[in-house]
């Protein structure tokens, strides 16, 4: 029987890297992704801002992300809010971070701004950095996830891809999840079941485990309601209250 090639019935060929690589290469749109990898919408004014480009240039610059895949908009008002279309493109500039060189830091004010990233910041709708790190040991510590490697704490396998969510992360919820998770704000029983309840990443700058999925995003979500943790206005670096500090060293002994 003869097989017939002439019709493809809707099949894709191979991804176009190559397209997704030259949107992401030029310095203004890096920064803008950069700037929405915590998960927040901006509008275009604030990502002209953080880019250093006119209005003007930032808005051809948004039509090409938009066009390309990268970014979602949406209208409030007169005003439109810009942002990442998916975890998975703030897991591909996570990726891209941890590979390039950083930047000559010139000024005081860039030498602040790259710790505060290092020491907390957001990876789309979860914590990373030393803070992402310190909670999953936390939570490891107190029983309410086990690592099921047989390795201590939150350090990477060897087969750990850097940068990146990992598809089967070592740890599950440990005997008292549901009673620590509950002092963090998150109600293991009220969790929707869409997005998977557990994913973990290898952190670019601490090269360990921090906690992503739904619950990575739930824990956020509640710091920042109860105001245990902030944002910083322009980048997505945050930090701690001094309750917030005070409140996850007593319930996490960190």
């Amino acid at each position: 029987m003869e097989v017939c090639w002439c019709k493809h019935g809707g099949m894709d060929g191979d991804a176009d890297v190559a397209r997704v690589a030259a949107l992401m290469a030029e310095p203004a749109r890096a920064k803008v992704l950069m700037a929405l990898a915590d998960g927040r919408s901006l509008p275009a004014s604030l990502l002209a801002s953080e880019a250093g480009v006119s209005p003007q240039t930032v808005s051809a610059h948004l039509h090409k992300l938009l066009d390309g895949g990268l970014v979602t908009v949406e209208r409030s008002g007169r005003h439109r809010y810009y942002g990442l279309a998916g975890p998975e493109v703030a897991a591909a500039v996570e990726a891209l971070a941890r590979l390039a060189k950083p930047e000559p830091i010139k000024s005081l004010r860039q030498s602040t701004r790259a710790a505060a990233l290092r020491e907390a910041r957001t990876c789309y709708d979860h914590l990373a950095g030393r803070l992402g790190v310190a909670l999953l040991e936390g939570l490891v510590r107190q029983g309410a996830l086990t690592r099921t490697d047989g390795r201590e704490g939150t350090e990477r396998r060897p087969e750990d891809p850097l940068a990146q969510q990992l598809p089967d992360g070592p740890y599950a919820l440990g005997p008292n999840a549901t009673s620590v998770f509950a002092t963090l704000g998150v109600d293991l029983g009220a969790q929707p079941t869409r997005r998977p309840l557990l994913r973990f990443c290898v952190d670019w700058s601490e090269q360990r485990h921090h906690l992503a999925g739904q619950l990575g995003a739930a824990i956020t979500k509640s710091l920042l309601t109860r105001q245990w943790l902030h944002r910083r206005p322009t980048h997505r670096a945050v930090y701690l209250s001094d309750r917030g500090r005070e409140e996850l060293s007593a319930y996490l002994g960190s």
